[in-house]
């Protein structure tokens, strides 16, 4: 798993609070009863849960002695680490479909809870093929003996699964289905993607590096507005329905946004207000998702943000 670049930043967060505040004029746990994999190698739960048919768990009247031939293993292949932008980095198989694990299962000692029915939805990752990619840690691999006798792969002792809704390379159909199956992460925990900084950059196609917000949204400046010798925000009353302001942001939840003249003020209205280099920024009504700019040169003022807190495209005095 990647290490957080928050954690990089705190040591210096406090001591380079006050720098920034200063006047815009100024510079300033492992499995215990898996076994490792024999073939593994180190290279360089909502709609498909219940207990009747049909209904993604099959493990009660009617699961007998063993399982149908739809929950045989697949084989795994070489399992790799993936990253997905909404969940965290996840586990991949050989051909890049994303692995799960079921919260009924147990992983000390591995048991899987998953036959019949639930199986067929939910096809259980084959032990004897796998192979310890990048990102994994082969000594975390094993595998556990289903009712049948097939050999289930084990991640961190969690038996891996499938999602059968999951059609192509990247899918990840099954996270949080039922509210028990989750996305495998290299260490068997639930996958989790870290919260987004409060301010982070992205690459534009058209507009090149913007800064957005912590929900992915672009961020704006007003050409009316002020900063030296110190922030004014031009736009108040109705203004600020159709762009909202950015609320503050410690220095030490940022990323990739150039720090001199990041501060916040205090506005009129007794609201408190973000800057880049000591600009008032905003966000736009008229986008309604994550990526969106369609406040890029509206009224001929309204531009996206560079990192060091241009405005992008705006005309040159």
């Amino acid at each position: 798993m990647k290490t957080s670049w928050r954690s990089a930043s705190l040591v210096a967060g406090a001591a380079a609070l006050l720098a920034l505040t200063t006047a815009c004029g100024q510079d300033g746990g492992g499995p215990t009863g898996s076994q490792n994999v024999g073939a593994t190698a180190a290279p360089g739960d909502v709609g498909d849960l219940g207990t009747g048919v049909g209904d993604g768990v099959g493990t009660g009247a009617g699961a007998g002695a063993g399982q149908s031939s739809a929950s045989a293993p697949e084989p795994a292949g070489k399992l790799s680490v993936s990253a997905n932008a909404e969940i965290g980095d996840l586990v991949t198989d050989g051909a890049g479909r994303t692995l799960y694990r079921f919260d009924a299962d147990t992983a000390q000692p591995p048991k899987t809870t998953c036959e019949n029915d639930c199986a067929t939805k939910w096809p259980p990752v084959a032990a004897d093929d796998a192979l310890a990619g990048e990102g994994i840690d082969k000594e975390l691999l094993g595998e556990v003996t289903r009712p049948d006798g097939t050999k289930q792969l084990t991640i961190g002792g969690w038996p891996a699964y499938r999602y059968a809704k999951d059609t192509a390379a990247g899918d990840v159909k099954g996270q949080g289905v039922g509210k028990k199956w989750y996305a495998l992460a290299a260490d068997g925990k639930k996958a989790k993607a870290e919260p987004a900084a409060g301010l982070s950059t992205r690459e534009d196609p058209k507009l090149g590096e913007i800064v957005v917000d912590k929900n992915g949204m672009t961020v704006y400046r007003f050409m009316k507005d002020e900063a030296w010798p110190k922030p004014v925000s031009a736009c108040t009353g109705a203004c600020l329905a159709k762009w909202p302001v950015v609320a503050p942001v410690e220095a030490n939840d940022t990323e990739g946004v150039v720090k001199k003249g990041l501060m916040s003020f205090t506005r009129p209205d007794g609201a408190a207000q973000q800057t880049i280099d000591c600009w008032p920024i905003y966000t736009f009504a008229g986008d309604k998702k994550a990526g969106d700019t369609n406040g890029q040169g509206v009224g001929g003022t309204w531009y996206a943000v560079k990192p060091d807190g241009k405005p992008v495209g705006a005309p040159k005095k």
